[in-house]
């Protein structure tokens, strides 16, 4: 048995075989890229077709979608915040035109969330007044009563101004998270473009590949898709995104892409143009904080360094010091 296991080997690994074979494949490969374009044939109708028909499945999907989604939001919307909200009439007492751009902008959408804020408003205050009144009573401060009434006022104040200071926290940290990776999304964007795809299953393509750099910005495309696809004008889908994200880049590639569906310009060059406008404005603030690190490095290196560097400058002659009038007292 070894011995035909050897001849085999042999037989494998002979020059003349390994050529032969290799020839063979070769030729093969020859003749198969040749009659590919004779076996390929005029198919654009047919694809063109398909294309229409998948366009036209995906409209019923989404419609049907879009209805179930509109069911369940409606349905979400009761709640014992939203119930809180509706009894102390909240919405109307604590109105504020600007919050629900701003809650849109820290990623939380919906009435829930609304709801949500203003009971925190008008709670926060009475519960940050009480806790501050407990405190200076438990404490037993030697305040006065009226500086003990000024400090409780001020942290009522505080407990005011606490939501919107979270909310707006929140939303300059999904910025940031957004714009660190926009510049690439671009580009990736741009590739999808120019090798055919359309700008919906584009932006669906890199809302997946981009998920790993940045989960919110792969939920702002997402929802850009949708909307791509639900609304009958594509110019608020793009200004949507821009007013989600409130970032003068996202404006500009938006207003972009509403110029190049206007207009019918090349989509590729804008992209280009902006994703290069993006690159360098990453760079321009990336720059521009390493200019202001000297500056802001100014107090530790007081505070921390300079010590330090004086106890170990000063340490050893204060010590030689110390034994020569040692050595000269005796």
């Amino acid at each position: 048995m070894w011995h035909e296991v050897k001849n085999f080997a042999t037989w494998i690994t002979d020059p003349t075989f390994v050529a032969s074979v290799l020839m063979a494949v070769a030729c093969a490969i020859t003749a198969i890229t040749i009659a590919m374009p004779l076996l390929k044939g005029d198919r654009l109708a047919s694809r063109m077709k398909a294309v229409a028909a998948d366009r036209d499945e995906l409209r019923r999907r989404s419609r049907a979608t879009l209805q179930t989604s509109t069911v369940s939001l409606r349905r979400q919307t009761k709640g014992p915040w939203k119930d809180i909200m509706d009894r102390l009439n909240l919405q109307k007492l604590l109105e504020d035109p600007n919050v629900v751009q701003s809650l849109t902008e820290a990623g939380w959408r919906g009435p829930g969330p609304l709801a949500v804020f203003y009971v925190a408003r008008f709670a926060t205050p009475v519960v940050f007044f009480l806790m501050a009144l407990a405190y200076l009573f438990v404490t037993g401060s030697k305040l006065s009563g009226n500086m003990q009434l000024l400090v409780a006022v001020g942290a009522c104040a505080v407990g005011f101004y606490l939501p919107n200071i979270i909310v707006a926290n929140q939303a300059g940290k999904r910025r940031k998270s957004i714009m660190k990776a926009f510049p690439d999304s671009l580009d990736l964007l741009l590739i999808c473009v120019e090798s055919g795809m359309s700008i919906e299953t584009a932006f669906q393509r890199v809302g997946a590949e981009i998920g790993s750099s940045s989960i919110e910005l792969a939920e702002e495309l997402g929802i850009t898709t949708a909307e791509l696809a639900y609304l009958q004008d594509r110019r608020v889908a793009y200004e949507n995104l821009a007013k989600r994200t409130n970032h003068p880049g996202v404006k500009a590639v938006a207003t972009a892409l509403i110029q190049a569906e206007r207009y019918g310009t090349p989509l590729g060059s804008a992209l280009r143009v902006m994703a290069k406008e993006n690159r360098e404005l990453r760079m321009t603030e990336a720059e521009k904080k390493a200019a202001a690190l000297p500056a802001k490095l100014t107090v530790p290196m007081i505070v921390f360094f300079l010590p330090v560097l004086f106890i170990v400058i000063l340490t050893p002659a204060y010590i030689r010091w110390q034994a020569l009038n040692g050595a000269g007292g005796n």
